[in-house]
């Protein structure tokens, strides 16, 4: 069982930067592969990126590649979203997600559990 805690989301100006961070309960977490989602009001939850449980492999939406940063740390249990260069459109509510596979997913259904998500607001 693996608990998820996100935080850092907020309201910031376009262009600027915020980090993401889910903490994880349980001993097993560098078993996991993780992922970040997003859900938009009155859209679909989508993926964002993902990280292998070494840390090793990452992958990412078009959207965000060469803005967005996933990693991890193993010996805190934490996960991080580094997000740069924010614009309106990823105004969003950003979860993060355990996938109990060492293939890492970038589709909703191989993850196991999910956090209760955090606020991120960026104005134009």
């Amino acid at each position: 069982q693996v608990q998820l805690v996100e935080s850092g989301g907020g309201l910031v100006q376009a262009g600027g930067s915020l980090r993401l961070s889910c903490a994880a309960s349980g001993r097993t977490f560098s078993r996991y592969s993780m992922g970040w989602f997003r859900q938009a009001p009155g859209k679909e939850r989508e993926f964002v990126a993902a990280i292998s449980w070494s840390g090793g492999s990452t992958y990412y939406t078009d959207s965000v590649k060469g803005r967005f940063t996933i990693s991890r740390d193993n010996a805190k249990n934490t996960l991080y979203l580094q997000m740069n260069s924010l614009k309106p459109e990823d105004t969003a509510v950003y979860y993060c997600a355990a996938a109990n596979t060492i293939v890492v997913h970038t589709t909703m259904g191989p993850y196991n559990y999910w956090g209760q998500g955090t606020q991120v607001t960026v104005s134009s």
